[in-house]
């Protein structure tokens, strides 16, 4: 399984990934899910992928093969806006899957791949879109600034609670890791190494890329913090009329 997130924020944006794809008893692979691609001094996009991961591999693959020669679905070249961008990955994903559909049918596989895109071209605002495998999408707004693919539920209580677009980029890191390690710990097939990348808008450019494997200390000292934090709020609940209540009265 996977998780990966994405928060769309007045400064920029953040995005994160696990990087397992596959766990059992004695069994655990990893793969990046995440993928950057400045393909011309103007924009810079960044790739999330939840699902079937040769699916994902070749529309990564066709994707790097339409920015060195010209293409019928186009290229992020090609793409003036965002979603212009999101609308090539969805039609790029779309016929992968249908090339090598009946055969994954036949054997009870699913190609279906989701993708978060995030990124920004130069003259228009950064942004944030999930694909779905069909091929259609949609963008991150004030309202919802975040958008998450993969095993999401664990790690959703947390940015329900705290992500808003007025938070800093190292904030929504904090978040996004503090996310990813809710999941990790209530779902084994999601784990380290997690991927972090910090976008400033109109930089067109990274300006941290970090990789946290399961020995760093930072994650360690980050997960005991916010579990000690969350023990300590319910410590301090209110009380129960009945626990206030005089013995005997």
């Amino acid at each position: 399984m996977t998780y990966c997130l994405g928060l769309a924020l007045d400064e920029g944006l953040v995005l994160a990934s696990d990087s397992r794809t596959n766990a059992g008893i004695d069994y655990v692979t990893t793969f990046s899910k995440l993928h950057v691609f400045t393909p011309a001094p103007d924009r810079l996009f960044v790739l999330l992928s939840a699902g079937n991961l040769a699916t994902t591999q070749e529309v990564l693959n066709r994707v790097r093969r339409d920015l060195e020669q010209p293409a019928e679905l186009g290229s992020l070249l090609g793409a003036r806006y965002l979603f212009e961008a999101a609308d090539y990955i969805g039609r790029v994903s779309l016929a992968v899957q249908r090339a090598h559909g009946p055969a994954l049918q036949q054997s009870g596989v699913s190609g279906e791949t989701t993708f978060l895109l995030g990124g920004q071209i130069a003259g228009q605002p950064h942004g944030l879109y999930m694909i779905y495998p069909q091929g259609n999408y949609f963008a991150a707004s004030p309202e919802t600034p975040y958008l998450q693919i993969g095993e999401n539920k664990y790690g959703k209580p947390a940015l329900d609670r705290i992500a808003s677009p007025a938070l800093s980029l190292a904030d929504g890191a904090r978040l996004c890791i503090v996310s990813l390690d809710a999941t990790a710990r209530s779902n084994v097939t999601v784990g380290p190494p997690f991927e972090v990348v910090l976008y400033p808008k109109d930089t067109m450019a990274l300006s941290q890329r970090l990789k946290l494997a399961a020995d760093v200390s930072l994650l360690a000292q980050m997960s005991q913090s916010w579990n000690a934090g969350i023990r300590r709020a319910f410590d301090q609940l209110p009380r129960f009329d009945w626990e206030l209540a005089e013995p005997g009265a």
